[in-house]
């Protein structure tokens, strides 16, 4: 191993993350033609329904039991985000916030003190499949951000920065900044009290995707930094002169610019990186806090207060066949897409 990879991992389900970050998954699920139910056009009898995690056919219901997807679940103490590459997500939660979004779009939740959501994956074509591809990343939240309000917020593809790079041979890579600043370009704003929203704690979310042959090189990061690098659609690549297959992780020494090689196909790379908070992690299934006490105290507020309730009429609300892209936030403002 040279000094500029520290560690070499294979990509299963979930990812390996570190500090600050709790969870990687990578969805990529090649969904049939949809019903009039929005669920699957084909039967899901000889499927483990409400908890299908086996990729049979190319695709999985997951929680769902008419619609693929997550069901009403809660959270306390970190925060969600979701990458949508390909396909929709239909969203609702216990703050009467509601979205409908994909293609390229990014949900930014922060749980705090605690909310419910449901994350269901409406397959709205007919006529044709309805492949979904998505990464749900989990940020934790700093001991003092574990009780802040909850806060939803959606980051709009069209309005996402990318930054575009073209080699000596003019092969190009493409970097979408969901997190963090590049070459001066500078994400979206993340929820006020996420730890993202601290440029001193350098949290880059990008995904990078380079032509055949392309070169580019990750400049570094601060001192001190955790920096993993996912290699997850692609044939080959070299990294840092480490030849690599798809697939794998990469963690990397956050001082040291990256340089990348792609090979034969285009390629696709996920990048997490933050300062690490080193603080205690105690987690019980949705619920991350620093202690078990707290754990115990989150599981008997969640039994007295259902973190406000559920107000839609279905735990796998979806909006319908006929709705675009949109976001209703709590506060009732709406936007169109």
């Amino acid at each position: 191993m040279n000094q500029q990879i520290l560690k070499i991992f294979p990509l299963g389900f979930p990812w390996a993350t570190r500090d600050p970050f709790l969870f990687c998954v990578h969805h990529a699920d090649a969904y049939p033609r949809g019903n009039k139910q929005l669920g699957p056009a084909t039967s899901v009898r000889d499927r483990n329904i409400g908890n299908d995690f086996v990729i049979k056919d190319g695709w999985r219901m997951y929680h769902g039991t008419k619609i693929p997807g997550f069901p009403a679940h809660p959270h306390r103490g970190f925060e969600t985000v979701t990458v949508v590459e390909q396909g929709l997500i239909d969203h609702a939660d216990s703050m009467g916030a509601a979205a409908r979004f994909g293609f390229g779009d990014v949900q930014w939740m922060t749980a705090g003190k605690g909310v419910q959501h449901s994350e269901m994956f409406p397959l709205l074509q007919q006529e044709s499949e309805n492949p979904l591809e998505l990464f749900q990343i989990w940020l934790n939240l700093p001991r003092a951000g574990k009780y802040v309000e909850p806060y939803f917020s959606m980051q709009w593809s069209e309005n996402i920065p990318l930054v575009k790079h073209r080699d000596a041979d003019n092969r190009e890579t493409t970097i979408k900044i969901v997190s963090g600043t590049l070459d001066t370009v500078r994400a979206l704003a993340p929820p006020p009290d996420s730890w993202a929203a601290n440029d001193s704690n350098d949290v880059g979310i990008w995904i990078i995707a380079m032509d055949t042959q392309a070169k580019w090189s990750m400049p570094a990061a601060r001192e001190g930094i955790n920096r993993n690098l996912y290699f997850f659609d692609g044939a080959s690549i070299e990294v840092a002169g480490e030849e690599l297959t798809t697939y794998k992780g990469m963690e990397l020494h956050e001082s040291s610019e990256i340089s990348l090689q792609n090979g034969s196909k285009p390629s696709r790379l996920l990048l997490l990186q933050g300062r690490p908070m080193e603080e205690p992690v105690v987690q019980h299934g949705p619920f991350v806090m620093n202690s078990e006490g707290e754990i115990r105290q989150t599981m008997l507020d969640y039994q007295r207060t259902q973190f406000g309730g559920w107000p839609w009429t279905s735990n796998e609300y979806v909006h319908g066949p006929d709705r675009g892209r949109f976001a209703r936030y709590a506060d009732g403002k709406e936007e169109q897409r």
